[in-house]
């Protein structure tokens, strides 16, 4: 980045009509600025649950589990089956068939008819199996819904922690590019103060070299600062569902956050059962006890319940009336069964393995459950020093800020009366100035770890930055 000045003057020689033309005609030309999108973190996080992409997965993840859940009685559903055929036999046939009674020996007389060809003929079925699987199912997928509940709440409270951070991270950066700007400034102004008693022969050339060595030895830092300002801004761009290139202006945080003496005990105790990620395994522990008793339920009796008819034309479909009931023939049944699987029932089977599987699955999830309640434990530890210690360092900052104030106070005052020059006012206020970055720098480090507590413990965001005591 250049920041020196650099010429304005206008073209000699032109008139002021052709140069007003002439600034239309290119201004003409140039993209329209967009103006910044003005946010408070209230308004972010408001937008990135709205437009986040990975949110919007997890959110349609859970009405998937949801339309299972609320359907899933329709396993009781009879499973209902209708078909219909049409026959033709590969040779004619014939059968005898009693035409009559002889009058005078009154016997009965046969006659050989040729039957029909072709043959029509329908079915329909229906039935139904009932087990206590079955009910087991349905709690199982009411408890993956619930889990989906959970799953998409802990989405969004990893999206808000995340949104809030980069904003306070955005707010620190703007001032630390603000500051590194303001060193550079006075640099340059040292060096031509440097330049000024080289020339009136009061400094020697190194002094005037040392000065515009360190001078350029600043650009490096402030070009780093502002492309991680850049990136950091395109990623929270992406998190609210915005254009990478999407310019912010961000609001200041006016009030200085409260710092309060926390209950280490308290904290572990509320983290180990409203941290989203434990409450996410502690569900998918019961999702899998429940598929387990689904596998047990698995190996009782099924009751079967089934009904078929069979209707059937006996005459020659081609010709003959399909309306005519004489022509039909019904026959079906209606079956009641009860059914055990026995091969199921030795220890080597499949469906036997299968538990023993699902309890070694339990048993993993259950010891994953302890390790991460664990961990949370050391991490709210690890959270709370941290924050004790940035509580300590903003206290012992503020003393710095005091200092830096009445030393500028001084400096002013020494200005007014002749005894000091302009630069030494200049590089006071410097001072002020890189006091409160490193008052804020601690006050924002505060406020991002209270975020990731009160993530930890799950409570609303904003519960422990308003000085509620835990």
């Amino acid at each position: 980045m250049n920041f020196k000045k650099r010429s304005t003057g206008g073209h000699k020689g032109l008139p002021p009509v052709l140069m007003v033309l002439l600034s239309l005609v290119f201004s003409a030309g140039l993209p329209a600025q967009s103006l910044p999108m003005r946010l408070t973190p209230d308004e972010a996080v408001s937008l990135a649950i709205k437009n986040n992409l990975s949110l919007e997965s997890a959110r349609v993840s859970s009405d998937t589990k949801k339309r299972a859940s609320d359907y899933s009685w329709n396993q009781f559903v009879p499973s209902v089956t209708v078909g219909g055929s049409l026959i033709l036999d590969n040779k004619k046939n014939s059968a005898t068939v009693t035409a009559g009674f002889n009058p005078n020996t009154f016997m009965p007389v046969s006659v050989t008819q040729e039957l029909p060809q072709w043959h029509i003929g329908a079915s329909i079925q229906m039935s139904v199996s009932i087990s206590a699987a079955m009910f087991e199912n349905m709690r199982r997928l009411r408890l993956d819904y619930e889990g989906g509940l959970i799953s998409y709440e802990k989405a969004k409270a990893q999206i808000e922690r995340d949104v809030r951070k980069s904003y306070y991270n955005m707010l620190l950066l703007q001032e630390n590019i603000d500051l590194l700007r303001e060193n550079f400034a006075a640099a340059g102004r040292r060096v031509e103060m440097a330049r000024d008693n080289y020339n009136a022969g009061l400094a020697p050339e190194l002094t005037l070299l040392q000065a515009q060595v360190n001078m350029e030895n600043m650009k490096p830092s402030i070009d780093r600062t502002e492309n991680q300002l850049k990136l950091v801004m395109a990623r929270f761009a992406m998190d609210l569902g915005l254009p990478y290139d999407t310019r912010f202006e961000l609001i200041p945080v006016e009030a200085a956050p409260t710092f309060s003496t926390m209950q280490m005990t308290d904290l572990i105790s509320k983290a180990a059962s409203g941290k989203p990620d434990i409450q996410e395994l502690k569900q998918t522990i019961q999702v899998a006890q429940s598929a387990r008793k689904a596998l047990i339920y698995g190996l009782t009796p099924t009751l079967t319940l089934s009904w078929n008819a069979i209707p059937a034309f006996t005459r020659d479909p081609w010709k003959d009336s399909w309306v005519n009931s004489d022509y039909w023939q019904d026959s079906g049944s209606f079956t009641i069964a009860l059914g055990l699987r026995l091969h199921s029932l030795f220890p080597f089977s499949t469906d036997f393995q299968a538990i023993k599987d699902m309890d070694d699955q339990i048993r993993i999830a259950s010891i994953g459950l302890a390790q991460a309640v664990r961990g949370t434990e050391i991490e709210i530890y690890n959270t709370v020093l941290s924050l004790e210690q940035t509580r300590t360092t903003a206290k012992a900052q503020e003393r710095t800020v005091d200092l830096a104030e009445r030393t500028y106070r001084l400096t002013e005052q020494a200005y007014r009366a002749g005894l000091q020059d302009l630069l030494e006012v200049q590089n006071a206020e410097l001072s002020l100035r890189q006091a409160r970055t490193q008052m804020l720098e601690q006050q924002f480090n505060y406020l991002t770890g209270l975020i990731d507590l009160e993530y930890s413990i799950g409570v609303p965001f904003g519960t422990l930055s308003s000085g509620s005591n835990y």
